[in-house]
């Protein structure tokens, strides 16, 4: 039976057998050259929402905060190190078949981050090596993605025009000639040759399963140089049916890391490339590409994901047994970004976006760049969130209002205040009969009402307000329009106060009359303080689409129960639609503002509003902190307050139950492996004992359930 292509490609992965954790030789401190070396300081995020996430994500960082990436660049460029008076060169070396996703953000601010921090260069270099899957479009989105990504790292030459790349965009393409030279050079040597198993077979004598059983010795592994030659270059001559013949490099068909045991370097395709045409009839496999592209390029520091960590054997080997190798470059693994709820895989946004479940690559829902793009993040904001996360080589999911924080932190110095209006409600406002502009509204809060920086607001008899911000059966706490008589202050206006509630046939609430205090347009009322709310002038509002933009999956179970599968836990409100009314100022926006809605979150413009014809369009990058425990306004119509509250007092109600010492174990059980008396978590669920800042958090939550069910138990 031929080799099967899609499994050829995986052959390098690991099968079976205890993983070998390989690390670099001890690093040595570096100079104190570095260590003092004045660095630019960027303005710290606020640490309240970060600091539990942040302690596990850089426990390996010392004292000074320096990631272990750090560190280890700055022995290499320290006196007497690897790199001593070189430019540090790194590369972001993504596969042109598919759009960048928020993991990819994260190995971009790393890589060019790195670089840039020392004084170095990043090559952007598309390992373009399966021809099967590379796609022109990819290439494209790519490089637009890199670009908007590194805006971050504010570098003099994009600020000058420039791209954040060092020179001309790479392709591994490009250097086939090469690496087919590094092929030969290990044939003649003794240490490649061409195998005529078949898929079946070369599989079942790898060893390893279960069982870690031992390698079995190809029977065609000591062909002659000379033969492995010419079957090679007939391969490349396009002589041999694809799958028939596999060249690999001899290695140790018995060592205990399956990567070793003679892996594959070049595999047969008849399949035209989208820039070396139909010239190659065999394709380099990643793990013999990789490091011979980071040797042509002379890339000093490698940094990839932590899932290549048991692959770095291998790039060493190819580097150390091939005797043209231009230059020696060394690897070294960090833990991607795995975002709680996110789906990454290529596969399935593939299936997302091709079957209609979203709008496309840039849907808002996404996590894709172009969809976090879109939905109105900011290249600062992702930054601070992979400032947050941290560098570690330990596995671990970032929780997602870690994620919303960062981009909540950012965008709230930059984020222009105006008034929208999601689900209006009118308001008549029976004893004013005239209009009026209310001047010197600034953008910001303590903001000088400089005229350069300020608006005006009209004002008239109507008005719309927010629908929950009226209830007509009030539960007790609530502040705001219910009952007759009831009063709030307009936000920048006048107190009102109800008067009447007028409903339709079918006992819908279509408008409230109000009468107003003209004593308190600039003022709050010295004898009581009404609860302020958000409106807009009926009379000049706009008419705006604004979208929700929620996460696109509910929690999924694990394992997937029989016949369910990602799609079937796509949130059905990821995406909610709100036909708002906004204040005129927001006609006139720009595709980079950013806006804080009062009362309700932060909104980006939409690509719709610079369409033909334009419709105006916000999107939710994020929703404001406190938020989540109050309105919202989510699902076709409005999320009763009294429902919110009902479902809050139930849910005290069942955690007042929950003893302490088995809250943690019941409520966030999976997130933890071991206790102490108390029920206090000690170690996390891979058995690593938690931070002290996070063992500090968690005592103060278990006080608080004891002391809620203590309270419980006294009533019984």
């Amino acid at each position: 039976m031929p080799m099967d292509a899609g499994y050829l490609t995986g052959l390098g992965l690991p099968f079976g057998g205890p993983p070998v954790v390989l690390r670099l030789p001890e690093e040595t401190e570096a100079s104190a050259a570095w260590s003092s070396k004045p660095q630019a300081k960027e303005k710290p995020a606020k640490p309240a929402a970060k600091a539990e996430a942040k302690a596990e994500a850089k426990a390996e960082d010392g004292p000074d905060g320096r990631s272990f990436l750090e560190k280890w660049i700055e022995t290499d460029l320290a006196p007497g190190g690897r790199c001593h008076k070189q430019k540090v060169l790194t590369r972001f070396p993504p596969e042109p078949n598919g759009y960048l996703h928020i993991g990819h953000a994260k190995s971009i601010t790393i890589n060019f981050g790195l670089a840039h921090k020392y004084g170095g260069e990043c090559n952007l270099r598309f390992d373009d090596t399966n021809p099967e899957t590379e796609e022109v479009e990819y290439v494209e989105s790519i490089k637009e993605d890199v670009e908007w990504v590194c805006q971050a790292l504010e570098m003099e030459k994009c600020k000058k025009g420039g791209k954040p790349w060092k020179g001309e965009v790479l392709f591994a393409s490009d250097y086939f000639e090469k690496m087919y030279g590094f092929a030969v050079d290990l044939i003649k040597h003794g240490k490649a040759y061409v195998d005529s198993q078949t898929a079946e077979e070369v599989q079942k004598n790898r060893g390893g399963g279960p069982n870690n059983l031992p390698g079995v010795d190809s029977p065609f592994r000591n062909r002659s140089p000379e033969e492995n030659l010419r079957l090679f270059e007939e391969m490349q001559a396009g002589k041999h049916p694809e799958g028939s013949l596999l060249l690999r490099a001899k290695i140790d068909m018995n060592h205990p890391n399956m990567n070793m045991r003679d892996p594959p370097m070049y595999r047969i395709r008849f399949s035209h490339h989208h820039r070396s045409g139909d010239r190659w009839k065999v394709y380099p496999i990643y793990d013999f590409a990789h490091g011979n592209e980071d040797a042509i390029e002379g890339i000093t520091h490698s940094i990839c994901t932590l899932e290549f960590e048991n692959h770095r054997a291998l790039y060493d080997w190819f580097l150390d047994n091939t005797s043209t190798i231009p230059s020696r470059p060394y690897q070294k693994e960090f833990a991607r970004l795995e975002v709680q709820g996110a789906v990454t895989s290529k596969r399935k946004l593939l299936r997302l976006v091709k079957e209609g479940h979203v709008t496309g690559w840039d849907d808002p829902r996404l996590l894709t760049v172009r969809g976090i793009r879109r939905r109105g993040v900011r290249p600062q904001g992702l930054k601070r969130m992979c400032d947050a996360v941290g560098v570690s080589d330990r596995n671990s999911t970032t929780p997602w209002d870690l994620v919303e924080e960062c981009w909540r932190e950012d965008l709230e110095s930059v984020s222009k205040r105006r008034l929208a209006v999601l689900d209006p409600l009118e308001v008549e406002i029976v004893d004013y009969n005239k209009e009026e502009v209310i001047e010197g509204i600034t953008d910001f809060p303590d903001q000088s009402p400089d005229p350069s920086c300020a608006r005006s607001l009209s004002f008239s008899k109507t008005i719309f307000i927010d629908r929950s911000d009226y209830q007509e059966n009030p539960p007790e706490g609530y502040f705001r329009l219910g009952n007759i008589g009831s009063e709030v202050k307009l936000r920048y206006s006048y107190v009102i106060k109800l008067k009447e509630v007028v409903k339709d046939k079918q006992g819908k609430v279509m408008k409230l009359k109000c009468s107003h205090d003209p004593s308190t347009r600039d003022v709050m009322p010295a004898d009581r303080k009404p609860k302020v709310i958000h409106w807009v002038n009926a009379k000049d509002c706009m008419d705006a689409e604004v979208r929700l933009i929620n996460p696109l999956f509910l929690p999924m179970p694990d394992p997937m129960p029989e016949g369910k599968d990602f799609l079937s836990f796509i949130n059905p409100e990821a995406w909610v639609v709100c036909r708002a009314k906004v204040e005129k100022a927001l006609g006139s926006c720009q595709l980079q503002d950013r806006f804080q809605f009062e009362r309700v979150g932060y909104f980006a413009p939409d690509y719709d509003c610079f369409a033909k014809p334009p419709k105006l369009t916000f999107n939710r990058v994020v929703p404001l902190k406190e938020s989540s425990d109050k309105k919202k306004i989510e699902g076709k119509g409005t999320a009763s307050r009294k429902e919110a509250q009902q479902a809050a007092a139930a849910e005290k109600d069942r955690l007042q139950k929950i003893p302490p010492e088995d809250f943690f174990k019941q409520e966030r059980g999976e997130e933890f492996s071991a206790y102490d008396e108390a029920g206090l978590p000690t170690h996390d669920k891979d058995g690593n004992p938690l931070p002290k800042s996070s063992v500090k958090k968690l005592q103060k939550d278990l006080e608080k359930q004891k002391k809620l069910h203590e309270s419980w138990k006294a009533t019984q």
